[in-house]
C-alpha cells in the first residue's frame, strides 16, 4: 500500500510503498491480547514476599504445657494463628514471565502495526531530529500536527536533540526500530514511523 510521507512541519515531501506482508494483516485482538500478557507479565518484579514459620523470630519453646491447662495445644508461639506469627502459603519472590514462541511474537508486532495502518493512525515522517534539544520547540510542532498521544519510532538510532526535547512532553515516547513493541504501539492513539524505522520493520519482520 502506499502513503505519504511527511515533515515535522506537515509538508509533503513525497511517497512510500508499504509493505502488506508487515503492514496489511488481518486484526488479531487475541493474539494482540496475548502478546501485551506476555509484556506486561516480564515487566512485573515479583518481589512480593511473606515470612514462612522458619523465619519469623521467636523462641522456639512450647509456650505452656501439652495438658492440663485447658487451652488448646499450641508448640511455638510462631504459628500462623498468633499475633506476629507466620504466614501459610504467602507470597514468595519468583518471576512471572512465561514463554513465548519467537514466530508469535513476530506475528503479533505485524498485527499491531497493521491495526494502526487500517485504522488510519499510522504515519510516514521524513526524518524525526531536531536543531536543538528545545522541549518548547518540539512541543509547538506536535501541537500543530495535532500528535497529543503519539509513539515515534526511528531508525537504528534516535536523534540525540530529538530524543531530549521529547522526554519531558506528556504522552509523547521515542523509540528506536529495535525497542518497536506491541504495548507500546497499542497505548499511545498515534504511531509515527520514519523512512528508516519503515525499512528496518520491514527487513526484520518480512
Amino acid at each position: 500500500m502506499k502513503t505519504k510521507v511527511i515533515s515535522l512541519d506537515n509538508k509533503d515531501v513525497g511517497e512510500i510503498e508499504l509493505s502488506d506482508a508487515v503492514f496489511g494483516l488481518a486484526a488479531r485482538t487475541d493474539l494482540l491480547h496475548r502478546m501485551v500478557n506476555w509484556q506486561l507479565a516480564k515487566r512485573q518484579s515479583g518481589n512480593h514476599k511473606t515470612k514462612g514459620i522458619s523465619e519469623i523470630s521467636g523462641t522456639t519453646k512450647k509456650p505452656f504445657a501439652q495438658k492440663g491447662g485447658g487451652r488448646a495445644r499450641q508448640g511455638s508461639m510462631r504459628s500462623p494463628q498468633f499475633r506476629g506469627g507466620a504466614t501459610i502459603f504467602g507470597p514468595v519472590v519468583r518471576s512471572h514471565a512465561f514463554d513465548m514462541p519467537k514466530k508469535v511474537r513476530k506475528l503479533a508486532l505485524k498485527v499491531a502495526l497493521s491495526a494502526k495502518a487500517a485504522s488510519g493512525k499510522l504515519i510516514v515522517l521524513d526524518q524525526a531530529t531536531a536543531a536543538a534539544p528545545k522541549t518548547k520547540d518540539l512541543a509547538t510542532r506536535l501541537k500543530a500536527l495535532g500528535w497529543n498521544s503519539v509513539l515515534v519510532i526511528d531508525g537504528a538510532k534516535v536523534d540525540d536533540n530529538f530524543a531530549l526535547a521529547s522526554r519531558n512532553i506528556p504522552h509523547v515516547d521515542v523509540l528506536p526500530e529495535i525497542g518497536a513493541n506491541v504495548y507500546d504501539i497499542l497505548r499511545r492513539d498515534t504511531l509515527v514511523l520514519t523512512k528508516d524505522a519503515v525499512a528496518a520493520l520491514e527487513a526484520r519482520l518480512k
